[in-house]
């Protein structure tokens, strides 16, 4: 039996093989304004990519990747949300999406408290506290830009992208 072409596309971004210009061809709903985000590791903790993409009405305005030998999904999301903050220009308001609600409950909810108590938690130590520390201060200095999450792999076609960009160290080309 042969599977759907939608099925084995979500299959083929879920694995990462997806590359950029197959994504802008498979998916086309979703949010059509804002940063989209997204970071990988595989295995987690091994190598691993980030990626972030502005854009506004379908048209991408910036975008940045890059990838690390070995870490974790979780800095790799970091990193990719701190990049998606410096793609906005200074002033203009924007929703950040991430599928990462660690990150955004890390953001959001979490590190107000922590920076009260000397960026210390009631239990056990801040993963990742340098990340967290520059992607609060870059939230706080940003407040025209709001940080939301997105599901993962539910076809929008700008998370896939930047699914496709954080994973892109994984293939040889884009």
């Amino acid at each position: 039996m042969k599977r759907p072409v939608a099925a084995v596309a979500r299959r083929d971004a879920a694995e990462g093989t997806l590359t950029l210009s197959q994504v802008l061809e498979t998916y086309k709903d979703g949010p059509t304004t804002g940063v989209f985000t997204d970071g990988a590791a595989h295995p987690n903790p091994g190598p691993g990519g980030w990626g972030a993409v502005y854009v506004i009405d379908n048209q991408i305005i910036a975008q940045e990747h890059g990838a690390e030998p070995l870490t974790t999904n979780n800095r790799m999301e970091l990193r990719a949300l701190i990049a998606g903050y410096r793609l906005v220009p200074a002033g203009r308001a924007a929703l950040v999406m991430t599928d990462s609600q660690l990150c955004v409950d890390t953001i959001n909810t979490w590190a107000a408290g922590w920076e009260k108590n000397g960026w210390k938690r009631k239990k056990g130590e801040i993963k990742n506290l340098e990340l967290v520390q520059e992607l609060y201060e870059l939230a706080r200095a940003r407040p025209e830009i709001e940080l939301g999450w997105i599901r993962s792999h539910n076809g929008y076609r700008w998370n896939e992208y930047a699914d496709a960009l954080a994973t892109a160290y994984r293939r040889a080309v884009l």
